[in-house]
Protein backbone atom coordinates (compact mmCIF):
# COMPACT_ATOMS: atom_id res chain seq x y z
CA UNK A 1 0.00 0.00 0.00
CA UNK A 2 1.09 3.47 -1.32
CA UNK A 3 1.89 6.57 1.83
CA UNK A 4 -0.79 8.05 -0.26
CA UNK A 5 -3.11 5.39 0.91
CA UNK A 6 -2.02 4.79 4.20
CA UNK A 7 -1.43 8.34 5.72
CA UNK A 8 -1.18 8.82 9.28
CA UNK A 9 -2.00 12.56 11.12
CA UNK A 10 -4.96 14.65 12.14
CA UNK A 11 -8.40 15.02 10.84
CA UNK A 12 -9.89 18.30 10.44
CA UNK A 13 -11.82 19.34 13.60
CA UNK A 14 -15.55 19.62 13.53
CA UNK A 15 -16.76 23.45 12.38
CA UNK A 16 -17.82 25.87 14.92
CA UNK A 17 -21.46 25.59 15.26
CA UNK A 18 -24.06 28.31 14.18
CA UNK A 19 -25.02 30.49 16.64
CA UNK A 20 -28.72 30.02 15.73
CA UNK A 21 -28.38 26.68 15.87
CA UNK A 22 -30.40 23.99 18.21
CA UNK A 23 -30.62 20.77 19.22
CA UNK A 24 -31.86 19.21 16.02
CA UNK A 25 -29.15 20.04 13.93
CA UNK A 26 -26.66 17.90 15.59
CA UNK A 27 -28.47 14.43 15.57
CA UNK A 28 -31.08 12.18 16.74
CA UNK A 29 -28.95 9.13 17.60
CA UNK A 30 -30.31 5.94 18.90
CA UNK A 31 -28.39 3.55 20.89
CA UNK A 32 -29.73 -0.05 21.10
CA UNK A 33 -27.36 -1.47 23.94
CA UNK A 34 -27.58 -3.15 27.25
CA UNK A 35 -28.55 -6.37 28.73
CA UNK A 36 -28.83 -7.23 32.33
CA UNK A 37 -24.98 -8.99 32.68
CA UNK A 38 -23.48 -6.06 30.41
CA UNK A 39 -25.94 -2.94 31.64
CA UNK A 40 -23.16 -0.23 31.67
CA UNK A 41 -22.38 -0.30 27.85
CA UNK A 42 -25.50 1.34 27.36
CA UNK A 43 -24.42 4.51 29.77
CA UNK A 44 -21.11 4.47 27.93
CA UNK A 45 -22.52 4.36 24.25
CA UNK A 46 -24.88 6.97 25.31
CA UNK A 47 -22.39 8.99 27.06
CA UNK A 48 -20.08 8.89 24.72
CA UNK A 49 -22.82 10.18 21.66
CA UNK A 50 -24.01 13.10 23.84
CA UNK A 51 -20.39 14.02 24.61
CA UNK A 52 -19.27 13.91 20.89
CA UNK A 53 -22.27 16.58 20.36
CA UNK A 54 -25.26 14.80 19.13
CA UNK A 55 -28.35 16.90 20.16
CA UNK A 56 -30.69 14.08 21.24
CA UNK A 57 -30.06 10.54 22.28
CA UNK A 58 -32.84 7.85 23.06
CA UNK A 59 -31.61 4.31 24.32
CA UNK A 60 -33.03 1.49 23.39
CA UNK A 61 -32.31 -1.40 25.92
CA UNK A 62 -34.35 -4.52 27.82
CA UNK A 63 -37.27 -3.63 30.41
CA UNK A 64 -35.22 -5.87 32.45
CA UNK A 65 -32.24 -3.15 33.30
CA UNK A 66 -33.70 -0.05 32.08
CA UNK A 67 -34.49 1.13 36.18
CA UNK A 68 -30.94 1.00 36.65
CA UNK A 69 -29.68 2.79 34.04
CA UNK A 70 -32.39 5.97 34.21
CA UNK A 71 -30.34 8.00 37.12
CA UNK A 72 -26.81 7.48 35.28
CA UNK A 73 -27.36 9.19 31.81
CA UNK A 74 -29.62 12.17 32.96
CA UNK A 75 -29.68 13.68 29.43
CA UNK A 76 -30.73 10.65 27.12
CA UNK A 77 -34.63 9.42 26.98
CA UNK A 78 -35.42 5.74 26.92
CA UNK A 79 -36.77 3.22 25.12
CA UNK A 80 -37.15 -0.05 27.45
CA UNK A 81 -38.49 -3.45 25.87
CA UNK A 82 -39.10 -6.95 26.00
CA UNK A 83 -36.12 -9.37 27.59
CA UNK A 84 -35.39 -12.43 27.19
CA UNK A 85 -35.07 -15.04 30.06
CA UNK A 86 -31.50 -13.79 29.73
CA UNK A 87 -32.33 -10.43 30.53
CA UNK A 88 -31.47 -9.34 26.53
CA UNK A 89 -33.56 -7.72 24.47
CA UNK A 90 -36.69 -10.05 22.53
CA UNK A 91 -37.25 -10.70 19.14
CA UNK A 92 -40.22 -9.22 19.69
CA UNK A 93 -38.70 -5.81 19.74
CA UNK A 94 -38.02 -5.79 16.19
CA UNK A 95 -41.38 -3.81 14.90
CA UNK A 96 -40.29 -0.33 17.90
CA UNK A 97 -37.14 -0.88 16.99
CA UNK A 98 -37.92 -0.18 13.31
CA UNK A 99 -39.98 2.57 14.47
CA UNK A 100 -37.50 4.06 16.66
CA UNK A 101 -34.40 4.09 14.00
CA UNK A 102 -37.03 5.65 11.40
CA UNK A 103 -37.27 8.74 14.09
CA UNK A 104 -33.33 8.79 13.90
CA UNK A 105 -30.38 10.73 12.23
CA UNK A 106 -27.98 7.51 12.95
CA UNK A 107 -27.88 4.26 15.11
CA UNK A 108 -25.27 2.42 17.20
CA UNK A 109 -25.82 -1.11 18.10
CA UNK A 110 -24.75 -3.71 19.86
CA UNK A 111 -22.66 -2.50 22.87
CA UNK A 112 -23.36 -5.42 25.98
CA UNK A 113 -26.57 -6.63 23.76
CA UNK A 114 -25.05 -10.18 24.92
CA UNK A 115 -24.91 -13.28 22.73
CA UNK A 116 -28.33 -14.79 23.31
CA UNK A 117 -29.35 -16.55 19.92
CA UNK A 118 -32.64 -14.58 19.99
CA UNK A 119 -31.10 -11.33 20.51
CA UNK A 120 -28.41 -12.24 17.77
CA UNK A 121 -31.34 -13.10 14.87
CA UNK A 122 -32.67 -9.65 16.33
CA UNK A 123 -29.22 -7.79 15.59
CA UNK A 124 -28.69 -9.16 11.82
CA UNK A 125 -32.47 -8.27 10.71
CA UNK A 126 -32.26 -5.03 12.18
CA UNK A 127 -28.87 -4.44 10.59
CA UNK A 128 -30.05 -4.78 7.29
CA UNK A 129 -33.41 -3.43 7.13
CA UNK A 130 -32.77 -0.10 9.80
CA UNK A 131 -32.32 2.43 6.49
CA UNK A 132 -30.18 5.12 8.64
CA UNK A 133 -26.57 5.23 8.75
CA UNK A 134 -25.06 2.49 11.01
CA UNK A 135 -22.32 1.46 14.03
CA UNK A 136 -22.19 -2.52 14.58
CA UNK A 137 -19.86 -2.75 17.65
CA UNK A 138 -19.41 -5.60 19.74
CA UNK A 139 -22.33 -7.94 20.20
CA UNK A 140 -23.80 -6.36 16.93
CA UNK A 141 -20.23 -7.72 15.10
CA UNK A 142 -20.53 -11.18 17.41
CA UNK A 143 -23.91 -11.68 15.50
CA UNK A 144 -22.36 -11.72 12.04
CA UNK A 145 -19.51 -13.88 13.08
CA UNK A 146 -18.46 -15.96 10.19
CA UNK A 147 -21.23 -14.57 8.22
CA UNK A 148 -20.29 -11.29 7.66
CA UNK A 149 -21.11 -11.80 3.59
CA UNK A 150 -24.97 -11.60 4.49
CA UNK A 151 -24.10 -7.60 5.94
CA UNK A 152 -24.75 -5.79 2.90
CA UNK A 153 -26.33 -2.25 3.31
CA UNK A 154 -27.38 0.74 1.53
CA UNK A 155 -26.94 3.01 3.77
CA UNK A 156 -23.30 4.26 5.78
CA UNK A 157 -22.08 1.35 7.35
CA UNK A 158 -18.97 1.58 10.39
CA UNK A 159 -17.78 -1.61 12.01
CA UNK A 160 -15.70 -1.25 14.73
CA UNK A 161 -14.11 -4.75 15.87
CA UNK A 162 -11.05 -5.11 17.81
CA UNK A 163 -8.83 -8.24 16.80
CA UNK A 164 -10.65 -10.97 18.71
CA UNK A 165 -13.81 -9.26 17.03
CA UNK A 166 -12.68 -9.46 13.68
CA UNK A 167 -10.72 -12.77 13.47
CA UNK A 168 -14.60 -13.99 14.27
CA UNK A 169 -15.75 -11.62 11.28
CA UNK A 170 -13.19 -12.82 9.27
CA UNK A 171 -11.41 -16.05 10.32
CA UNK A 172 -9.52 -16.49 7.56
CA UNK A 173 -8.01 -12.92 7.26
CA UNK A 174 -4.71 -12.33 9.65
CA UNK A 175 -4.16 -8.86 11.62
CA UNK A 176 -0.86 -9.61 13.08
CA UNK A 177 1.18 -6.99 12.12
CA UNK A 178 0.51 -3.38 11.17
CA UNK A 179 0.04 -4.45 6.86
CA UNK A 180 -2.12 -7.30 7.63
CA UNK A 181 -4.14 -4.76 10.20
CA UNK A 182 -4.37 -2.62 6.77
CA UNK A 183 -4.73 -4.83 4.12
CA UNK A 184 -7.74 -7.22 6.47
CA UNK A 185 -9.58 -3.56 7.22
CA UNK A 186 -9.62 -2.39 3.51
CA UNK A 187 -10.77 -6.06 2.54
CA UNK A 188 -13.21 -5.96 4.94
CA UNK A 189 -14.47 -2.22 4.42
CA UNK A 190 -14.64 -3.31 0.30
CA UNK A 191 -16.92 -6.31 1.30
CA UNK A 192 -19.27 -4.27 3.44
CA UNK A 193 -18.79 -1.44 1.08
CA UNK A 194 -18.57 0.69 4.43
CA UNK A 195 -15.51 1.40 6.90
CA UNK A 196 -14.10 -0.42 9.21
CA UNK A 197 -12.11 0.72 12.22
CA UNK A 198 -10.00 -2.06 13.79
CA UNK A 199 -8.86 -1.19 16.99
CA UNK A 200 -5.56 -1.56 18.96
CA UNK A 201 -2.51 -0.12 18.48
CA UNK A 202 -2.29 2.27 15.73
CA UNK A 203 -6.34 2.35 15.26
CA UNK A 204 -6.40 1.23 11.22
CA UNK A 205 -9.97 3.38 10.37
CA UNK A 206 -10.04 2.11 6.36
CA UNK A 207 -12.55 2.27 3.44
CA UNK A 208 -12.38 0.61 0.16
CA UNK A 209 -9.54 3.17 -1.00
CA UNK A 210 -7.59 4.63 1.83
CA UNK A 211 -6.66 3.70 5.11
CA UNK A 212 -5.46 5.95 7.95
CA UNK A 213 -3.39 4.88 11.04
CA UNK A 214 -4.81 6.55 13.74
CA UNK A 215 -1.65 8.48 15.97
CA UNK A 216 -3.72 8.74 19.61
CA UNK A 217 -4.67 6.63 22.05
CA UNK A 218 -2.21 4.75 24.78
CA UNK A 219 -2.28 1.48 26.86
CA UNK A 220 -4.45 2.73 29.75
CA UNK A 221 -7.56 2.49 26.93
CA UNK A 222 -7.76 -1.24 27.13
CA UNK A 223 -10.18 -1.46 29.51
CA UNK A 224 -13.50 -2.14 29.71
CA UNK A 225 -16.20 -0.08 28.07
CA UNK A 226 -13.47 1.86 26.33
CA UNK A 227 -15.22 0.49 23.02
CA UNK A 228 -18.82 1.45 24.18
CA UNK A 229 -17.44 5.23 24.35
CA UNK A 230 -16.42 5.13 20.89
CA UNK A 231 -19.10 3.38 19.27
CA UNK A 232 -21.29 6.34 20.64
CA UNK A 233 -18.84 8.75 19.46
CA UNK A 234 -18.93 7.62 16.28
CA UNK A 235 -22.64 7.42 15.38
CA UNK A 236 -23.16 10.94 16.92
CA UNK A 237 -20.52 11.86 14.55
CA UNK A 238 -21.86 10.43 11.30
CA UNK A 239 -24.90 13.05 11.70
CA UNK A 240 -22.09 16.24 12.11
CA UNK A 241 -19.15 14.47 9.39
CA UNK A 242 -18.65 14.56 5.72
CA UNK A 243 -19.02 11.52 5.00
CA UNK A 244 -18.37 8.32 7.19
CA UNK A 245 -14.87 7.34 6.85
CA UNK A 246 -14.21 11.21 7.92
CA UNK A 247 -16.73 10.40 10.83
CA UNK A 248 -14.62 7.21 12.14
CA UNK A 249 -11.22 9.14 11.83
CA UNK A 250 -12.67 11.86 13.69
CA UNK A 251 -14.16 9.39 16.18
CA UNK A 252 -11.06 7.75 16.96
CA UNK A 253 -8.49 10.90 17.08
CA UNK A 254 -11.05 12.42 19.65
CA UNK A 255 -11.64 9.29 21.83
CA UNK A 256 -7.70 8.49 21.67
CA UNK A 257 -6.88 12.28 22.48
CA UNK A 258 -8.91 12.23 25.74
CA UNK A 259 -7.05 9.00 26.54
CA UNK A 260 -3.72 10.61 26.24
CA UNK A 261 -4.92 13.76 28.49
CA UNK A 262 -6.25 11.08 31.32
CA UNK A 263 -3.26 9.16 31.27
CA UNK A 264 -1.10 12.54 31.37
CA UNK A 265 -3.43 13.48 34.51
CA UNK A 266 -4.13 9.53 35.95
CA UNK A 267 -1.33 7.56 34.62
CA UNK A 268 -2.19 4.00 32.69
CA UNK A 269 -3.25 1.77 35.26
CA UNK A 270 -6.07 3.79 36.46
CA UNK A 271 -7.76 5.18 33.67
CA UNK A 272 -11.25 4.06 32.93
CA UNK A 273 -13.86 4.26 30.50
CA UNK A 274 -15.61 6.72 32.49
CA UNK A 275 -12.01 9.16 32.58
CA UNK A 276 -12.37 9.16 28.40
CA UNK A 277 -15.49 10.65 28.99
CA UNK A 278 -14.69 13.20 31.43
CA UNK A 279 -11.61 14.31 29.12
CA UNK A 280 -13.31 14.44 25.94
CA UNK A 281 -14.05 17.77 26.27
CA UNK A 282 -11.02 19.11 27.30
CA UNK A 283 -9.47 16.75 23.49
CA UNK A 284 -12.02 18.46 21.63
CA UNK A 285 -10.58 22.30 22.91
CA UNK A 286 -6.90 21.05 22.17
CA UNK A 287 -7.97 19.56 19.28
CA UNK A 288 -9.50 22.42 17.71
CA UNK A 289 -6.85 25.01 19.22
CA UNK A 290 -3.79 23.09 19.60
CA UNK A 291 -2.10 26.16 19.99
CA UNK A 292 -3.66 26.46 23.59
Amino acid sequence: MSAARSARGVPPPLPARRPDSHKGDYGRILIVAGSRDLSGAAALCAMGALRAGAGLVRVALPDAVHPALCARVLAATWLPLPSTHAGTLAHESYRALRRAASEADAVALGPGLGGHVETARLVRELALEIEKPLVLDADGLNAFAGRVDELQRKQPTVLTPHPGEFARLCPRRAVKTPAQRLAAARALARDIRGVVVLKGHGTVVADARSAYVNTTGNPGMATGGSGDVLAGMTAALLVTSEGALLAARRAVYAHGLAGDLARDALGETSLGAEDLLSYLGPAFLRWQNPDR
